[in-house]
């Protein structure tokens, strides 16, 4: 056992994780009421008051900094600033930033760099919204999390489409009542916050508590010195949003979870414990378990910490009896400071942690429990996962002694239709349609993820990626986090490792992502290795990356990362003939030099493919090459329509298709795996028509429905599962006579075509090939049939048929029971069918959706990345025959609840669903 101190910071928000399940009282409106356990948790979903921009007169007295003044090129895609007319309005007024960096004090290693709050309370003047006896009775009532700018409308018109033609920039305020009994006087009150959106300040009864830029991070304010005990606390959230911040849809708000939490004086700190695992085998785990406690009071004390272990079932519920125990540790801890203690017990026979379908993603629990004086003041559970993960540079990543290929993809962090507002069941559906696919792991692009998700990938067993920057000080949009990357790197990077340290399905820390800095030689390297030391003092078990877009194996920047990290150099950038003698950024294939320069290192494709196309829409001409740029003239794209082809063999320029990405790493065996650029298209960065509002890049577009690419990743990462899957659809009314080429994506390893009954020829695999191609098929309305086999035996078939008109609707709910906690979902997929009940492929019909009884409609897509219409519009378009339709069920409401869904000319459609307590996402 050891203990650590740490010298009291009167200018820091104090830490404390809170685990245990809170009181639902509070979110309600209720007040706090005394706690039967040691610490309350609450989350303030309900009551919220909303309001966009601020009261007239404030003036710039309440932001964080001065800002560049920035002008927006033509195109969107970058933008100037003017530094003579920034020096000139900073002269001219006040900022909050001098009241605002403290709260990152715990976060900042040393005591001589902590920032020493202002003794003067800002001059911000009389801002009317911070009163408490302001009338916000006018203000949207909100539940968060909320995203203000997902219900649009979109900006048809202007530069906006790198960041989703969605209105997130802007100031936005929230307000609500706290009611705190004077029986909580003496404990400490702390608010915690997943993430706002951004540059948040939180103000209670007038004050001025803290706030924290970065968006995407979690923290905490300590609320106690300002609360008033026994009545009635106006808390205020101002969000100041920048233009030109971000290169995706960033969202607005209070977009993740916020929390109440009231502790004791003295309780364990914010993510204050550390569980490592550095011996495991079959027969035991050796588990070590460091708990930092906080005395905020003005007293030396002495505490005792003692913790049991427990063995979580797949729903996440404790074992009846502790699998280990560790005795009680005693230490003394100076008033106002921190000490730690780390000690270690075994875990017989220990259930590990590894994702499936090899392994299992077992999970445990700590559930530590702290004494002063022989009172119980706090008790915290710390869940964790034991395994073993080696970065083996021949094969890449072993977990618990089997080799794992990463079978990744990349993933931005908005919801689709529910925009940035986090929900679990939407994750999780995300997910469960990645696991059907064969993926094994996430790279999140690129900031620290809602810690749900990380939840759900412990459970699901999915190995992740944690990303914290996509930029360091050089900027990529004008307003970006590159201007308080100097004064807030280190804590930012410090509190998303403490918060996640614990979860098991994190392998890798990347501290950056193609960021301007690999340009920089020595200079840039030097940030980076300062960026790797501070992963290492806070968790030394895992290596720590940045993914290089640029940077070559002889170049400083890559020596300074623990692993090899290459966005898309691996297959090379910009290969093809037609970029020879540009001007453009061309780099040959890169595997082999970088396995040549760091031996010693794991390499793999953080970022690969970047391939493009538009669910069910099939273009002509059909490429004959294996990768090709969008391009009118090779069958790729369609400027007008701004459609790209389905046939999924093209990319954007400095990427590369699916299939030339599998021959790279077939070639090259020693590369750990890939993350595909991504799994779900993404609001923004519609690349390449920017007019639209969201990427053509996703496996599965982002209503949530495959794309054709889907299933060629299917037939490779699961090799097991028989399936076969044919395209193009055979709906082509024109093109009788015409070549119409026909490609097939099987795990089998041969396949016969057949079209209306007659062979089209049988073909086989070859080296390094991934699909099969009948490429003169002549189109003649009728049937297509692909028999598939696999090592001489029949293995899978499949169907395309001509299907007739649009006749009617169909729909189809991923669940038909729903929670009446307010966030459950369903997901109701609508399809326009024929008289035979086929989905016609090529319907574009006009719907109409209504829900009736204990559900409502919370919002409708259909995967067309050019479709402007807001989101929560009952009226849509099918897209490719398809649409959808997102139902939640009315809070604590019970009973049946009908989906309805008609259009002009077809027969309508009706769904039944159930929305009942406790039928939840789980």
């Amino acid at each position: 056992m050891t203990t650590e101190s740490l010298p009291p910071a009167r200018h820091r928000a104090r830490r404390i994780a809170a685990l245990l399940l809170g009181l639902a009282s509070l979110a309600a409106g209720l007040p706090l009421v005394a706690a039967e356990t040691p610490r309350e948790r609450i989350r303030l979903d309900q009551g919220w008051r909303f309001h966009r921009g601020d009261p007239p007169g404030v003036d710039g007295r309440l932001d964080y900094d001065v800002r560049p003044q920035v002008q927006a090129s033509a195109d969107g895609k970058d933008a100037d600033s003017r530094p003579d007319e920034a020096v000139r309005v900073r002269a001219d007024r006040p900022v909050l930033k001098p009241w605002i960096l403290p709260t990152a004090n715990r976060f900042i290693r040393d005591p001589a760099q902590r920032h020493a709050r202002p003794a003067a309370r800002p001059d911000v003047g009389n801002i009317p919204f911070l009163r408490a006896d302001y009338d916000d009775s006018a203000w949207q009532q909100v539940t968060l999390p909320h995203d203000w700018a997902i219900a649009g409308p979109f900006l048809a018109e202007g530069p906006y489409g790198g960041m989703g033609r969605l209105p997130s920039w802007g100031v936005g305020w929230y307000r609500r009542q706290l009611d705190i009994p004077a029986d909580q006087r003496g404990r400490r009150i702390f608010l915690d916050l997943d993430g706002a959106m951004s540059y948040a300040t939180v103000w209670l009864n007038g004050q001025l508590v803290g706030g924290w830029p970065y968006g995407y991070n979690s923290w905490r304010v300590d609320l106690t010195p300002h609360v008033a005990f026994g009545g009635d606390n106006t808390l205020a959230i101002r969000l100041d949003n920048p233009p030109e911040s971000a290169r995706w849809y960033p969202g607005g708000g209070l977009y993740r979870d916020v929390w109440l939490l009231s502790t004791a004086p003295v309780h364990v700190a914010q993510w204050g414990t550390t569980v490592t695992t550095p011996r495991v085998s079959a027969e035991s785990a050796e588990v070590h378990l460091r708990v930092e406690v906080d005395n905020t009071t003005n007293d030396l004390v002495r505490v005792a910490v003692e913790s049991e272990f427990y063995a979580l079932d797949a729903d996440g519920t404790h074992g009846a009896e502790p699998v280990a125990r560790i005795a009680p540790i005693g230490f003394q801890i100076v008033p106002g400071g921190s000490s730690a203690a780390t000690s270690g017990t075994r875990i017989a026979h220990p259930r590990l942690w590894g994702p499936p379908p090899s392994q299992q993603p077992h999970r445990y629990v700590a559930v530590t429990t702290v004494r002063q004086e022989g009172k119980v003041v706090d008790r915290y559970e710390t869940r964790f996962g034991i395994r073993q993960v080696e970065w083996d540079p021949d094969r890449g990543v072993v977990v618990n002694g089997e080799h794992i290929v990463l079978k990744g993809v990349n993933q931005h962090h908005d919801l689709g239709a529910l925009g940035a507002a986090f929900n679990v069941r939407a994750a999780r559906r995300q997910l469960e349609i990645l696991r059907a696919m064969g993926a094994n792991a996430i790279r999140l692009a690129h900031n620290p993820p809602d810690p749900q998700l990380l939840e759900l990938a412990d459970a699901m067993g999915f190995l992740v990626v944690d990303e914290i920057f996509d930029s360091w000080e050089k900027k990529k949009t004008p307003l970006d986090f590159h201007l308080v990357f100097p004064e807030w790197h280190e804590a930012d990077l410090r509190a998303m490792l403490r918060r996640d340290r614990n979860h098991p399905s994190v392998i890798l820390w990347s501290v950056g992502n193609e960021v301007g800095e690999q340009y920089d030689g020595e200079d840039g390297a030097a940030i980076g290795r300062r960026l790797v030391r501070i992963v290492r003092e806070e968790d030394p078990t895992r290596p720590a990356t940045a993914s290089m877009n640029w940077a070559k194996a002889d170049m400083p920047f890559p020596a300074a990362f623990d692993v090899v990290n290459l966005n898309y150099q691996g297959e090379g950038i910009r290969q093809e003939p037609e970029f020879e003698g540009t001007e453009r950024i061309r780099t040959p294939p890169s595997y082999p030099a970088f396995r040549a320069a760091f031996p010693d290192k794991v390499v793999f494709g953080s970022e690969t493919a970047s391939a493009l196309s538009t669910r069910g829409t099939y273009l002509f001409p059909v490429t004959a090459a294996l990768s090709a740029p969008v391009r009118v003239r090779n069958g790729g794209g369609d400027s007008q329509r701004r459609l790209v082809s389905a046939y999924e063999l093209h990319a954007v320029d400095f990427g590369s298709s699916a299939d030339k990405v599998f021959a790279t790493l077939d070639r090259h065996p020693y590369v750990a795996g890939e993350f595909v650029w991504n799994g779900f298209d993404y609001l923004g960065e519609p690349t390449p028509y920017y007019e639209s509002r969201s990427s053509y890049s996703g496996i599965i577009d982002l209503a949530g429905f495959p794309k054709d690419r889907y299933w060629l990743y299917q037939s490779r990462w699961r090799p097991e599962l028989p399936m076969v899957h044919v395209l193009p659809h055979w709906n082509w009314p024109g093109r009788e006579g015409q070549v119409t080429p026909v490609h097939v994506f099987t795990s089998g390893d041969e396949a016969e075509l057949f079209v209306n009954g007659v062979s089209q020829g049988r073909k086989k695999k070859g080296a390094y090939e991934y699909r099969l191609r009948w490429d003169e098929v002549v189109y003649q309305p009728g049937t297509l049939r692909v028999q598939a086999w696999r090592d001489g035996k029949p293995w899978a078939s499949a169907t395309v048929e001509t299907t007739g008109a649009p006749a009617r609707l169909a729909l189809e709910a991923d669940r038909a029971r729903i929670g009446n906690d307010g966030r459950d979902l369903s997901f109701v997929t609508l399809r326009v069918v024929d008289a035979s009940g086929r989905p016609v492929p090529d319907a574009d019909t006009r719907v109409r959706f209504q829900v009736e009884g204990t559900a409502e409609l919370v919002a409708t897509d259909n995967g067309d990345p050019r479709d402007l219409v807001p989101f929560p519009s009952a009226e849509r378009n099918a897209f490719s025959g398809m649409a959808l339709a997102i139902v939640r069920g009315l809070p604590g409401h019970e009973g049946p609840a009908r989906v309805r869904v008609e259009a002009d000319g077809l027969e309508g459609a009706t769904l039944e669903l159930r929305v009942e307590q406790g039928a939840d996402a789980h």
